[in-house]
Formats: structure tokens, C-alpha cells, sequence
């Protein structure tokens, strides 16, 4: 099994159950747990994020959460590094990853791997922030329209963040993010068994999500994102406070709506976020899929386990 350096994987949209469905599969093999989730990276943030409760941590523990204070930075090339770097660790220890979570840019960012490109550099951030105070973000856009026409087709003038990095890039390196885009990433270096799982009926998905929320905000969502606004270092512009359901609440703790819209907001934007995940599902290569509401859910994923893998039973 060591010699084979097997990962497995368990995606899928939001509310699915992959998270029981990993810790099931916890209690039969001897899996190591890393997430793969662009909000569990913070701290402070478990209620609005769902995260897995102290006990459950404790019991099966998982990389990769709690790495970031809500004021920093955390990219899919972070996640890349990081992840790679807890499937060696797991292999050397004799373990099978498990990488559990939804955030799929970061699943094609580790098995199909990222450019050259340069890491970021906050003075130079600065100095482009700056810059479209003065004469605005619709200039900068045309400004990357000259030298990288690909990319500025692609980039929403209203959307600095990934304008700023576009021309961060070019800077830094003198060569445009469709060029280093262009270049051939390294293969995924272990063998990969792929699963998904998902509620056959979307109408069960949109169900299981408005129970969740209905269970966050019970449990103290609204206190959680209080003491969150309450950080003189935190704003609706960081990465962190735009994870769904956080941006909405922190709104309606801003007063710019009521509690019932804030609720129905939140509840649209997970439901748009679970469509997203599920779009980027439909086009995966080689997932074997699971229905969330199938008893056998977890025969059926120990069955379509390779053989080498079967001896841990």
C-alpha cells in the first residue's frame, strides 16, 4: 500500500454529508483526514463554516483547519504546498489520505497542478490599491487590456481583486497571467480514487441547506460574526468575510437589511455556491458518485475501493 502512495478523495456540494460520510470511513481504514475547504482554513470562523465540533477534531482529527487567522491571505497555491505536503506525511506514517471538502478550485489546483506564478507581494499591492484610488479600477483594466488582452477579456473591471493580481503578476515577473497560465504544471505524483456524493434531487440539496442554516443561527451565528466585526483588523473586503453567509450577516449586523432578508440572502448564495460545486462535478474525470440519502452509500464507496486498500477491513 505504501509503495502504491494511494490519495482518496471525497467532494461534493455543500450540506452533502461528506464530512460524516469521512469520518465513517475513519472508523473502518486507516485514513488521515485533510480538508479541502477554502473557509475552514480560519480561525474563529465554526459556526457560519460548519466546521467539524472540538470533539469530532478530536476524534478524527483533520489538516489543514484552523491555519489562518481571518485577517490573512490563503491561495490555492498555499493549498497545493500544504496539501502535498500532508499526503507525504500521511504515506510515511503508513496512512491514506482522505482530502474531504468542496472547494474544487483547490482539488484542480492540487491534481492538475498551478503555473509559475510569483507569490504575492504586499508592497506592490499597496502600491496598486493606491493607484486605482487616484484615477480608479477602470483604468487599471485598460491599462492590462494593452499587454494582456486574454486576461482583461476574462476579468470584470468590478472585480479588483483579480484585476490587482493580474497586474501584480506582470509586474513582478514581466510576463502576462495568461503566459504563465499557458505553462505545463507538474503531474499529480500519487495514484487518485475519486468519489463524490450528492442528493439525486436538487430539491433535497436546497432542503439540507435551509436546515443548516437554521441550525447556525440557533447555535449563535449572529454572536460569532459580532465578535468577528468587533476586530478592528477585519472588513466585508477580506477573502475570509466574503465566505458565504458571513458577508450577509455582517450586512444585516450593518443595518443595510432585516433579519428575514438577511436569512434568505444567506440561503441564496449557499444555493449558489452548491450549484457552482455541482457544475464543476458534472465535468470531472473519473468520480464515482454517491447518493447522500442511500443507506449503502457507504458499502458502495468501500466497494469501489481498490484491493490493496480492503485489507484494513
Amino acid at each position: 500500500m505504501t509503495n502504491l502512495a494511494p490519495v482518496l478523495t471525497l467532494m461534493g456540494p455543500t450540506a452533502s454529508g461528506k464530512t460524516a460520510l469521512a469520518m465513517q470511513l475513519c472508523d473502518h481504514l486507516p485514513v488521515d483526514l485533510i480538508s479541502v475547504d477554502s473557509a475552514l482554513v480560519y480561525r474563529q470562523m465554526d459556526i457560519g463554516t460548519a466546521k467539524p465540533t472540538i470533539d469530532e477534531l478530536k476524534r478524527y482529527p483533520h489538516q489543514l483547519i484552523d491555519i489562518r487567522e481571518p485577517n490573512q491571505s490563503y491561495s490555492a497555491a498555499d493549498f497545493r504546498t500544504d496539501a502535498l505536503d500532508a499526503i507525504q506525511k500521511a504515506h510515511q506514517r503508513g496512512r491514506i489520505p482522505l482530502l474531504v471538502g468542496g472547494t474544487m478550485l483547490y482539488y484542480k489546483a492540487l491534481i492538475e497542478g498551478l503555473s509559475a506564478l510569483p507569490s504575492a507581494d504586499e508592497k506592490l499591492r499597496e502600491e496598486i490599491a493606491n493607484q486605482a484610488a487616484e484615477v480608479g479600477w477602470q483604468k487599471l483594466h485598460q491599462e492590462l487590456l494593452k499587454y494582456d488582452p486574454q486576461s482583461a477579456a476574462r476579468i470584470h473591471p468590478n472585480d479588483p481583486q483579480r484585476l490587482m493580481r493580474a497586474i501584480e503578476v506582470y509586474r513582478l515577473s514581466g510576463k502576462t497571467l495568461t503566459e504563465l497560465n499557458a505553462q505545463k504544471p507538474p503531474e499529480f505524483p500519487y495514484p487518485l480514487y475519486q468519489f463524490a456524493i450528492a442528493p439525486q434531487e436538487r430539491s433535497v440539496l436546497h432542503q439540507r441547506i435551509e436546515q443548516r442554516l437554521s441550525l447556525m443561527l440557533e447555535q449563535g451565528f449572529e454572536q460569532e460574526v459580532r465578535r468577528l466585526m468587533a476586530r478592528s483588523d477585519l472588513s466585508l473586503q477580506m477573502p475570509s468575510m466574503r465566505c458565504v453567509g458571513y458577508r450577509q450577516m455582517w450586512q444585516y449586523l450593518l443595518g443595510e437589511f432585516d433579519y428575514e432578508q438577511m436569512r434568505q440572502k444567506a440561503l441564496a448564495a449557499t444555493r449558489q455556491l452548491a450549484k457552482r460545486q455541482l457544475t464543476w462535478l458534472r465535468g470531472w474525470q473519473q468520480v464515482t458518485w454517491l447518493d447522500s440519502l442511500d443507506a449503502n452509500a457507504f458499502t458502495k464507496l468501500l466497494a469501489s475501493l481498490p484491493e490493496n486498500l480492503k485489507f484494513c477491513l
